[in-house]
C-alpha cells in the first residue's frame, strides 16, 4: 500500500501526515493501544541492566576472562542510549510536527529494532563499538522518537482529558521493563549453551519482536482532522485559567520564561527521584540492618517500580481535575516533607512508614514525567507540543547525571568524614528536600504565556495540523 485517499479525494503517500487523518466514525480510544504498542517496547531500556552480567562473560561463558568486556565498558551502552534519547527528542521535534506520528513512530521502530540487530552482530563478533552504535546510538534515537510522537498525538485526541491520555502512554514506558526483564532472562536461558551465553540470539528475537510491535502501533495511529473536537465537549473558558486555546511555535516557546520554568520544574522533580532510586536497595538495608535482607531489598525496588508506573497514570489523570500546576505543587510540597522525614523513619525503625514514604515519592517521580506533556499543552497549545516536549526532555538527561552524582559524591564525602550506615544518606535526603522547595518556587512562578508569543489565526490555518484546539 503506497498511498491512501485523503478527505479531498486525492492520493496521499501512506506515510505522510495527511494519510493519518482519521475518517468519520473513527474511535479515539483506538489511539491509546497504538501508543502503548510503542511505549511498552521502548520501556525495555530500564531493563537493559539484565544483560550486563551475561555480556561480561561472552568469551568465558561461565565466568569473565581477560578478553571479556568489563562492566564499566558495558555501562556506556545504556548511558549512550539515554543521551541519544534526549538529543533525538530535542532536535527531531520540528520534523515530527511536519511529517506526523506515523512516519516518526515507524522510524523509531526501525531504529530501536535495528539497534538490537546491530548489537547482536556486535556480541557475535565481540565488537563493543557495534553495541555502542546499535543499542546506544541507533537504539537511543529510536527511544527518543518513540517517546515523544505518540504523546503529542494523544494530547490532540483528548483535549478534555490530556493528563489521562499522556498517563496511559507514559505508564507503558514505566512498565515496559517489567515485561522486558523476565522476557530477557527466559530467552537467554533458552538460547544458552556450552559455547554461548545466549545474548546475541536474544537480541535478534527482541529486535524483530519490538520492530513488529512498534510498526503495528505506527500503522494504527491516527490524528484528528483539522477542527475536530470530542462530541459534546466545549473548550474551557480561558480567562484566569492556565489552559490556552492558542498555539505557540516551537521556536517561539524557547523565548518564553514559562519554558525554562517548566524545564527546572521537571529537572528538579526528576533529580530528586532518580538520585535515590539507584541507591534504594542499599539505603533500606543500611537503614534496617539485620531486618532487611538483600532479597527483601530487591523486592522493595520492585515495589518502587510498580508505584513509579502506577503514579504515571494516577497523577496525570488526577491533574485533569485539580490542574497541572496544583499537581506539581503536591509533588514538591509533599515530596519535600517525605524526603525530610525518611531518615527519621529509618532511625525510628519504622519499616512500614519508610517503605510507604518511598512508594509515594516514586509515584510522584513517575507522575512528573506523565504530567509535563499535558502541562506544556496547557501553556503552549497543541500545534507543536510534541516538539516542545522533546526539547524539554533535555531536563531528563541533565537530571539523569545530576541526581546520581549528588547522591554518590555526597555519600562519599560523608563516609570519608566518618559518617557510616544510613546516616550517610541523611544530608543527601535533606538536600533533595531543599531542591524540591526550589521546584515549588519555580512552579509558583509559572503563569500564562504572553499573547505576543501566540501564533496568528492565519498561521494556524496554514499549519493544518489537526490541532484539536484551533476552533
Amino acid at each position: 500500500m503506497s498511498s491512501v485517499t485523503n478527505g479531498g479525494g486525492a492520493k496521499a503517500p501512506f506515510f505522510s501526515k495527511e494519510a493519518t487523518y482519521a475518517q468519520p466514525g473513527f474511535s479515539r480510544w483506538m489511539v491509546p493501544p497504538a501508543a502503548l504498542a510503542v511505549h511498552l517496547c521502548i520501556g525495555q531500556a530500564y531493563a537493559f541492566s539484565v544483560f550486563n552480567a551475561p555480556l561480561s562473560k561472552v568469551i568465558g561463558i561461565t565466568e569473565s576472562v581477560a578478553d571479556d568486556w568489563k562492566l564499566t565498558t558495558l555501562g556506556w551502552i545504556f548511558s549512550l542510549a539515554i543521551f541519544f534519547l534526549g538529543i533525538s527528542a530535542a532536535f527531531a521535534g520540528k520534523w515530527l510536527e511536519r511529517v506526523g506520528p506515523r512516519r516518526t513512530m515507524f522510524t523509531a521502530a526501525c531504529c530501536f529494532g535495528g539497534g538490537f540487530l546491530i548489537s547482536a552482530l556486535g556480541v557475535y563478533t565481540h565488537q563493543i563499538a557495534l553495541l555502542y552504535l546499535g543499542y546506544g546510538v541507533l537504539g537511543g534515537i529510536g527511544l527518543g522518537l518513540g517517546y515523544v510522537s505518540p504523546v503529542s498525538t494523544l494530547i490532540r485526541w483528548f483535549p478534555d482529558r490530556r493528563g489521562m491520555a499522556t498517563g496511559m502512554a507514559i505508564m507503558g514506558f514505566g512498565g515496559g521493563a517489567m515485561i522486558a526483564a523476565p522476557l530477557s532472562v527466559v530467552l537467554m536461558n533458552h538460547f544458552k549453551s556450552a559455547t554461548s551465553v545466549g545474548v546475541a540470539q536474544t537480541f535478534l528475537v527482541m529486535g524483530v519482536g519490538y520492530f513488529i510491535s512498534m510498526s503495528i502501533g505506527s500503522l494504527a495511529i491516527r490524528v484528528p482532522p483539522p477542527g475536530w473536537k470530542p462530541e459534546g465537549w466545549t473548550p474551557p473558558v480561558v480567562e484566569n485559567k492556565m489552559i490556552t486555546r492558542n498555539h505557540v511555535h516551537i521556536d517561539e516557546a524557547l523565548k518564553t520564561p514559562q519554558f525554562y520554568l517548566l524545564w527546572f520544574v521537571l529537572f528538579l522533580n526528576v533529580t530528586a527521584g532518580i538520585g535515590v532510586l539507584g541507591q534504594a536497595s542499599l539505603m533500606i538495608q543500611e537503614s534496617f540492618k539485620g531486618s532487611v535482607t538483600a532479597a527483601a531489598a530487591a523486592g522493595f525496588v520492585g515495589l518502587l517500580s510498580l508505584f513509579n508506573m502506577g503514579g504515571r497514570f494516577f497523577w496525570a489523570s488526577s491533574s485533569d481535575w485539580i490542574g497541572r500546576k496544583n499537581t506539581y505543587f503536591i509533588f514538591f510540597a509533599l515530596g519535600a516533607v517525605l524526603y525530610w522525614l525518611v531518615p527519621q523513619l529509618g532511625a525510628a525503625g519504622n519499616i512500614a512508614l519508610f517503605v510507604l514514604a518511598y512508594c509515594v515519592i516514586m509515584s510522584m517521580y513517575g507522575g512528573g514525567f506523565s504530567t509535563i506533556p499535558a502541562y506544556l499543552a496547557d501553556m503552549f497549545g497543541t500545534a507543536f507540543v510534541g516538539g516542545i516536549h522533546g526539547r524539554l526532555l533535555t531536563a531528563w538527561a541533565a537530571a539523569g547525571i545530576a541526581g546520581p552524582v549528588l547522591v554518590n559524591y555526597i555519600r562519599e564525602y560523608q563516609v570519608a568524614h566518618g559518617v557510616t550506615g544510613a546516616a550517610a544518606y541523611t544530608m543527601t535526603l535533606h538536600i533533595m528536600a531543599a531542591l524540591l522547595v526550589i521546584g515549588f518556587i519555580c512552579n509558583l512562578m509559572v503563569s500564562r504565556v504572553n499573547n505576543k508569543h501566540h501564533m496568528s489565526d492565519a498561521d494556524v490555518a496554514k499549519l493544518g495540523a489537526g490541532t484539536g484546539a484551533a476552533h
